[in-house]
């Protein structure tokens, strides 16, 4: 995607980024569904309704959680952790509550973080019914002793978890997951920038004039939702799935980080790897079971799909993670915009893989006589061009695909699928399916 794509699409992305930030999201609730409304207008979906007290795998739906006001009287007349000043000064979830307190038990119902004490950190009680704020530890140091009244006006209701879903159909039955969750409040990075991510990279999947693979998109609240969404269309991601990607904190300017699915060479871990590695500096992390989002969910035994994780400045390893720092000062909307950009090179290096076979392969054949030398694309540098065809003359043997060559090489996928085309169109390559990595066998 060039800069002229890349610009406009950042305005975008910012223009939905501020229709978003004041709702107030959660597990379940209007906040949620009110979210979903503004991202619809991007990638039309129909909704999954999962309702409050169904069993789903090993868990039970949630309640809906209804907000509406939050704060508490100081003695000396100041309102603090107002919720139309900040949504996340309410505990998620927090259960309703109205009376005088003492700051001694007032205390115990706030959260705070020490070591960041201007910033007000993000706490949840799901699953457990408690009332709280949460507030700057700056605050609570000014607080005085005293009478406290306190006002949270919520309800608890029996409602739905809502998952959105939007499927492109592609050519065969093999299915691309593309996953992210919309339940945080008032967070950039964490929270806004994976949704906003998905949802215009639906655009672009949208316009490719080919798609082997169905490409199912989904919008869900964290954990619950993928549990929900694995209960109606687990067995269905066990057959078809391919390949998945969750789509999470990619709105800083940071590296990219890249967490590889439970599989571990998995193709999607294959893709994404050999697409960062042509762009530059990047991370891999292995997967781990006892941190992440959502891919715990898709990558556990039962199922053990192949779904990795594409992130910049990844969930718990940025200062502002989980806390009001987490804003829209921290975000880069260029950066935003080229995480579309990165996401949709992957699913192109999947698009295109495939085991190119050489029908030359003694000597290398004469490429100038059939217009392939020395201008070989106009989309790329001449050089970069002309190695990606040796490289596909030389290792296209039927063993070795795009992506393998592309590991070897240093070249994108995406520039030697392009040149494997045009050496198709010149008689000199056939391409093969590519042949299953041993990698990708479920792990034992």
């Amino acid at each position: 995607m060039s800069d002229k794509v890349l610009d406009p699409l950042a305005e975008r992305m910012e223009k939905t980024f501020d229709r978003l930030w004041p709702l107030h999201r959660s597990l379940a609730g209007p906040g949620f569904v009110a979210s979903l409304d503004v991202l619809g207008g991007i990638m039309p979906h129909e909704r999954l309704l999962f309702p409050t007290g169904t069993q789903v795998l090993d868990w039970t739906v949630p309640s809906e959680w209804h907000p509406r006001e939050a704060y508490f009287l100081a003695p000396d007349g100041r309102r603090c952790a107002d919720i139309r000043e900040n949504t996340l000064h309410l505990l998620g979830y927090s259960a309703p509550f109205r009376g005088r307190v003492s700051l001694a038990e007032l205390r115990e119902h706030l959260h705070t973080r020490p070591d960041l004490p201007e910033a007000v950190p993000y706490a949840t009680s799901y699953y457990s019914p408690r009332w709280g704020f949460c507030i700057p530890h700056a605050l609570l140091e000014t607080l005085p002793e005293g009478d406290y009244e306190v006002v949270i006006d919520t309800e608890l209701v029996p409602g739905h978890v809502t998952v959105a879903e939007a499927v492109l159909p592609g050519e065969g039955a093999e299915e691309i997951l593309l996953s992210s969750y919309l339940c945080h409040p008032a967070m950039a990075n964490n929270e806004l920038s994976g949704p906003l991510v998905l949802s215009y990279l639906y655009e672009q999947v949208r316009r490719l004039p080919r798609r082997r693979y169905t490409y199912r998109f989904v919008l869900l609240p964290e954990t619950i939702g993928s549990i929900c969404l694995l209960s109606l269309r687990g067995e269905h991601l066990v057959r078809h799935l391919r390949a998945g990607l969750m789509l999470t904190c990619l709105g800083d300017a940071g590296a990219f980080t890249y967490k590889r699915s439970r599989r571990g060479g998995a193709l999607v871990d294959r893709a994404a790897e050999a697409v960062l590695a042509a762009r530059g500096p990047h991370r891999l992390l292995a997967f781990d079971p006892a941190d992440g989002s959502d891919e715990r969910q898709y990558c556990s035994p039962g199922f053990n799909l192949p779904v990795g994780t594409l992130s910049r400045s990844i969930y718990g390893q940025y200062r502002e993670y989980h806390t009001s720092l987490d804003n829209k000062a921290f975000m880069d909307f260029g950066s935003m915009a080229q995480s579309v950009a990165v996401a949709l090179e992957v699913l192109q290096a999947l698009e295109a893989n495939h085991a190119p076979v050489n029908l030359s392969p003694r000597g290398e054949p004469q490429l100038g006589k059939r217009n392939l030398y020395p201008t070989l694309s106009a989309e790329t540098s001449l050089a970069q061009a002309q190695q990606a065809v040796m490289w596909l003359l030389n290792y296209g043997d039927g063993e070795h695909d795009l992506l393998e060559i592309s590991r070897l090489s240093g070249l994108s996928p995406v520039l030697l699928g392009h040149m494997s085309e045009k050496l198709q169109a010149a008689g000199l390559v056939r391409a093969d399916q590519a042949r299953s990595n041993a990698k990708e066998n479920p792990a034992c």
